[in-house]
């Protein structure tokens, strides 16, 4: 009866047995209570290295900070090799062939990435795995800020391309041999299946190299290669710059009279500027060539200065004609006259009249023929008696002397015209310059700048 009490378990004839993780850790003498503790490299025979399997997956691309040329991926990266002092038969503790210990424990290569500027954000992974062949198996999350040496010469149309090296800190290829487990195509297909986040970029692929360097050290180089992704850089920048050369361009219709055309070219490239400031702030100071951008900003600024400068002299050449020097003189003339007598006003009827060219009538009259409009004179003695009875203490003038003053204005007047006809024998000839100038300025503009955008839009699409 008391074999009874006793529980004997059989599975098709077989005894079952219960078996634990911490029997496989007694068994290896890596319990908490053991004073060994592995901390050496695991191997039989110094003179042999350890070789370390890593493999990189490029999880995330959470940020590319041009201005700083900073490169911050999510990656997840797996190291293993070989110890020699571990192993078991997996048969004698019910098939278990793995079990997770924590990563102290165990003695681990120094992998370090060369181009890790800040600390690791993301905490390291608290075990690692042993397998009963004696492969230790450590996997980390990692939020890596990288250095890259950004090339913006074709924003936002770049490809950049960021490296990202392992190789142990001080262990030589005596001591550790680190080669990469999976090849670039791996790699890349791995690392598009499992891609999350790419922030502004188009992750394109990964390539691996494995080389030693003149240390002596195993190094695995993983190039991270990735395109922009432009349309909103095109949006808000590139489109916006050129309708404001359209509006250049545009303002060629603008009458010449007035300030208006001058303001709005003014207003045009104060706009221009504005966005030069932006793009000052995204691009890298350390850049080794000019960005084509800065340069399609440059380019379309300095158009827009030549055609405000054509706008100028254009309006400069116009008001020659609007204001003659004819004007100036007379009102010299007035000036050191002293104060405004009679004949003044009578030369300043006069000189209104003819500077019109027509009397009360629409006829046109010949001041160098000597010919007087009748109505002119019938009008100009009617002022005269108006400014009598208006000023009481003038005093009447009979008809004679103010034909005599009459006659004596038209000679003034014949005098100055006949000077006006040597000076300025068209007297419209500074305006028919200019609206030809403008034409001729226009369709060189038109080409140039036709020319222009068409070499930066080649630049743009060659490859790097």
């Amino acid at each position: 009866m008391e074999t009874m009490w006793i529980v004997l378990l059989f599975t098709g004839g077989a005894l079952t047995q219960t078996c634990r993780f911490h029997d496989v850790l007694e068994h290896l003498n890596l319990t908490r209570d053991s004073e060994l503790f592995y901390m050496t490299r695991p191997v039989n025979d110094h003179r042999e290295p350890t070789l370390v399997t890593m493999e990189m997956c490029l999880y995330a691309i959470l940020d590319v900070v041009e201005k700083d040329q900073k490169f911050i991926p999510y990656v997840w990266t797996v190291m293993k090799w070989q110890n020699d002092f571990i192993w078991w038969n997996k048969d004698d503790f019910c098939g278990i062939d793995q079990v997770s210990i924590p990563t102290e424990v165990l003695w681990k290569p120094d992998i370090t990435i060369e181009e890790m500027v800040e600390k690791d954000k993301a905490p390291p992974s608290p075990h690692l795995f042993i397998r009963s062949n004696g492969e230790v198996e450590v996997q980390n999350d990692q939020v890596l800020v990288s250095t890259c040496r950004m090339r913006v010469h074709k924003f936002p149309f770049d490809t950049q391309s960021c490296s990202l090296s392992f190789k142990s800190v001080i262990q030589t290829v005596e001591d550790v041999r680190l080669v990469a487990s999976e090849n670039s195509r791996e790699a890349t297909q791995q690392s598009i299946e499992v891609m999350r986040i790419q922030y502004e970029w188009l992750f394109i692929s990964i390539d691996i190299t494995n080389t030693t360097t003149d240390e002596n050290q195993d190094k695995v180089i993983y190039t991270v290669y990735m395109k922009r992704r432009p349309m909103l850089y095109i949006v808000n920048f590139l489109v916006p710059v050129l309708f404001f050369l359209g509006l250049d361009l545009a303002s060629f219709l603008v009458s010449h009279g007035g300030g208006e055309k001058l303001t709005f070219k003014v207003t045009v490239m104060l706009a221009i500027t504005v966005l030069q400031l932006i793009l000052n702030e995204i691009l890298p100071a350390s850049s080794d060539q000019i960005p084509l951008i800065a340069t399609y900003c440059i380019g379309i600024f300095g158009l827009m200065l030549v055609s405000l400068l054509e706008t100028i002299v254009v309006m400069y050449l116009i008001k020659k004609d609007v204001h003659p020097e004819a004007e100036t003189e007379e009102k010299n003339e007035e000036e050191s006259a002293g104060c405004v007598t009679e004949d003044s006003r009578e030369h300043g009827v006069l000189s209104s009249f003819f500077h019109r060219g027509r009397n009360h009538n629409g006829r046109i009259y010949d001041s160098s023929a000597g010919e007087v409009p009748a109505g002119l004179m019938e009008e100009t003695l009617f002022h005269q008696h108006a400014t009598q009875l208006s000023d009481p203490g003038s005093k009447p003038l009979d008809e004679g002397t103010t034909l005599e003053k009459i006659l004596e204005q038209l000679k003034r007047v014949e005098r100055s015209l006949l000077h006006l006809s040597d000076n300025h024998e068209d007297p419209g000839k500074w305006t028919q310059f200019a609206k030809k100038l403008n034409k001729v300025f226009f369709v060189v503009y038109v080409v140039v700048v036709c020319v222009f955008l068409t070499y930066i839009y080649i630049e743009w699409q060659k490859d790097d």
